[in-house]
C-alpha cells in the first residue's frame, strides 16, 4: 500500500496551524493502529440510526479486519458499507475512515497475516482466532479513505488522505 499523503484539515474557530509543520507521520498513526487492542466501530444502517460499539480487530497491511457474528454492526455493514473506527484512546487519536467488505474465507497469506494480527488477544484474554470461523463469511475489511490523528489537539492534528 502506498503511504497516505498527510495535510491539515479544515476546522475552523480550533486555531488548526495552517501549515504542516508539527504534523504527524503516518508511521505514528500506523503503530497506533497496529498495537491498539480496543477499537471503537461506528456504522449506520439503512435507517441512518448510528451505532457505535468497542471491539477487537487488526490492522494489517493497510487495512483493518474485524470478525465476529450476525449482530448489528454486520447487518448495518451489509446496508451501508461507509464505517469508522478509532483506537481507544483519546490522547493518542486515530481515526480512520472508509467502506467495508465482507470476505470469505480468504486465501493464504492474506489469511494467516489476519491471524498474526489478531495475536495480540492470545496472551491478554486467551482469545486464538481461527480462519475457520471466517469460511461462510463475518470477516469484514475496511479501505481507508481518509484517517485523522492528533496527539496535542490541534497543535499536531493531522489529516490523511488514501
Amino acid at each position: 500500500m502506498t503511504e497516505p499523503r498527510g495535510d491539515r484539515p479544515h476546522v475552523p474557530g480550533y486555531g488548526t496551524p495552517e501549515t504542516l509543520d508539527g504534523t504527524l507521520p503516518w508511521s505514528w498513526a500506523l503503530e497506533r493502529l497496529e498495537r491498539a487492542t480496543i477499537y471503537w466501530l461506528a456504522t449506520t444502517g439503512a435507517d441512518q440510526a448510528p451505532h457505535l460499539i468497542p471491539i477487537w480487530g487488526a490492522w494489517v497491511d493497510g487495512r483493518w479486519y474485524v470478525e465476529g457474528g450476525p449482530t448489528r454492526w454486520q447487518r448495518n455493514l451489509r446496508e451501508n458499507p461507509q464505517l469508522a473506527v478509532k483506537v481507544e484512546s483519546g490522547e493518542e487519536v486515530v481515526i480512520v475512515e472508509g467502506s467495508a467488505r465482507e470476505l470469505v474465507a480468504p486465501p493464504e497469506p492474506l489469511s494467516s497475516a489476519i491471524l498474526a494480527g489478531y495475536a495480540k488477544y492470545q496472551a491478554s484474554a486467551g482469545y486464538h482466532a481461527s480462519a475457520s470461523h471466517w469460511a461462510e463469511g463475518g470477516l469484514w475489511e475496511l479501505t481507508p479513505i481518509k484517517a485523522f490523528a492528533w496527539s496535542i489537539f490541534p497543535t499536531d492534528m493531522t489529516r490523511f488522505r488514501f
